[in-house]
């Protein structure tokens, strides 16, 4: 292959590139994001309004709410219906717990068929446990800084 044969190649093969890469527009991006991430807090804040209309007390309208939040989540997964959201609103949607249950059910979905242990057991925290991991250890972190600054007399 001489020289200009590589790069006629090569500026195909850019082209080729150019054409499949998809572009992204930040601002758009950024505005989807606000609008899922905006209406899965509405939703929040609802329940947390109708539990307090209720008379429950606010650590149980919190709890009532997260519990809520993650089952339709996870329901809303069940259905293929999350990963649309997720696709539209981005971070919006994967920020919040709801997009927690998320990560935790979409491989327990993907995996059921190859069992309960080697499926489900082995692979339902492939996408979530790296945020739990690397959560736990930044509250260690944290919790050991603090505790320093403390007892030098800082805080």
């Amino acid at each position: 292959m001489n020289e200009k044969e590589k790069q006629e190649r090569n500026q195909q093969y850019n082209q080729y590139i150019k054409q499949v890469t998809p572009t992204h527009n930040l601002a758009a991006n950024m505005c989807r994001a606000f609008i899922i991430g905006g209406i899965i807090c509405v939703i929040g804040q609802a329940i947390m309004n109708y539990c307090k209309s209720l008379g429950m007390d606010k650590d149980t309208q919190g709890a009532w709410t997260s519990l809520i939040l993650v089952l339709a989540a996870v329901v809303l997964t069940g259905f293929n219906i999350y990963p649309s959201l997720v696709k539209f609103g981005g971070a919006g949607a994967l920020v919040p717990i709801t997009g927690f249950a998320n990560s935790v059910a979409a491989p327990a979905i993907e995996y059921k068929k190859e069992g309960q242990v080697f499926g489900i057991g082995c692979k339902i925290f492939t996408i979530a446990g790296p945020v739990i991991l690397y959560g736990i250890f930044t509250s260690w972190v944290l919790g050991l800084l603090y505790y320093i600054l403390r007892v030098i007399g800082v805080i």
